[in-house]
């Protein structure tokens, strides 16, 4: 039975994905202080590079040791004043919700249903009200597959003047463009497992300056994710508690190896392993999104075959690749393909061979 090129089951997930030896070996480096001039000249080197990333010019960047969820309730604690307005069109928009409302904060929720992006013209509605002060906006839906149009929603919020936009990028920073000044974005918020393609265990944001403004006022924020804290500490360039050493280390390397492959070439490779896979979904069982939302990082497929997915899954796995189950209430007639990172298109290929043999030997 062939197997992939590795002594581990290769990550196709929609996160973790599968990270490099180079950068395995970075995070073998041996641990330095993190208050000293080494670190500050390596997050002097990573803030700029990472302002490239989410497109902005001009946003606070902070580094936080903790996964996206972590930044979720940093941006509805600093940013949501009176009741924040959530988009939900899967598990993790639906997630954000949830989060606002353990945060204390007032919000409500504009339900989409799911595999379809969320409706611009609903946001709009919604937001003509004037009940909502921000907007919590998952850009990729990781659990169907789904990019919602950041850029119409963007302009829907700008027409309301005083409505924060607050957008999880988590499955698409460093895959699929990410436009923050363009947009007048107020927080955009990742973890680096994903399209960044590191180990799970650290998170970054861009702030803008209107999103500061209203921290400065916030109550109830806490200490760890006080955005005001946040910028006092990195504009120093020193993190504000004790960080993931190693991952910051890390993420230097990588920002560097994404600079050298080039931010359009990386989006463009995502979209060719992306348009790979969504062809061999189609042709062998289907794809659950509207193929026009359908995301450039994360496929979700539909189990056309009555397939013991469970199954599918094991039996890749011993051939040495990992995919992803369905999530939430798709777990059982779904699997998604984590098409991300450092992944190519040789090895999206490679995939999709195994799991043809896999489907013709049958999913036991």
């Amino acid at each position: 039975m062939p197997a992939s090129p590795s002594d581990h089951p290769i990550l196709f997930t929609p996160g973790p994905t599968e990270v490099s030896p180079e950068i395995l070996e970075e995070m073998a480096r041996p641990v330095i202080g993190h208050r000293g001039e080494e670190m500050q000249a390596i997050l002097g080197e990573i803030l700029p590079r990472a302002r490239t990333l989410f497109g902005t010019a001009g946003h606070d960047i902070f580094i936080t040791g903790s996964s996206a969820t972590g930044l979720w309730e940093a941006a509805v604690r600093n940013c949501v004043a009176r009741k924040a307005l959530v988009p939900v069109c899967g598990a993790f928009s639906e997630r954000f919700h949830e989060v606002a409302l353990a945060c204390g904060a007032p919000a409500d929720r504009i339900d989409t249903e799911w595999g379809r992006a969320v409706d611009p013209a609903a946001l709009d509605r919604a937001l003509g009200t004037g009940a909502y002060d921000a907007v919590a906006l998952v850009h990729n839906e990781t659990s169907t597959g789904v990019t919602n149009p950041l850029a119409t929603i963007a302009e829907v919020v700008r027409r309301h003047p005083g409505v924060l936009l607050l957008v999880d990028v988590v499955s698409s920073l460093a895959g699929i463009p990410i436009e923050v000044d363009r947009h007048g974005i107020d927080v955009a918020l990742a973890s680096v497992q994903k399209c960044l393609a590191l180990p799970p265990g650290l998170s970054l944001c861009a702030v803008s300056p209107r999103a500061m403004e209203r921290s400065r006022s916030a109550r109830g924020k806490g200490y760890y994710f006080d955005f005001v804290r946040l910028k006092n500490c990195f504009d120093k360039r020193t993190p504000l508690a004790t960080p993931s050493v190693s991952h910051i280390v890390a993420l230097r390397r990588q920002l560097q190896r994404i600079e050298a492959e080039g931010l359009e070439a990386r989006y463009a490779r995502h979209r060719d392993m992306a348009a790979a896979v969504r062809a061999w979904a189609a042709e062998r069982l289907d794809l659950f999104p509207d193929p026009a939302a359908a995301s450039d990082t994360v496929t979700c497929v539909r189990d056309t075959r009555g397939l013991d997915v469970a199954g599918f899954l094991r039996a890749l796995r011993r051939r040495g690749y990992a995919i992803g189950s369905g999530y939430g209430r798709l777990k059982e007639t779904t699997f998604r393909i984590g098409h991300m990172g450092d992944h190519t298109l040789g090895g999206v290929r490679s995939l999709l061979g195994q799991m043809d043999e896999v489907l013709e030997g049958g999913a036991a």
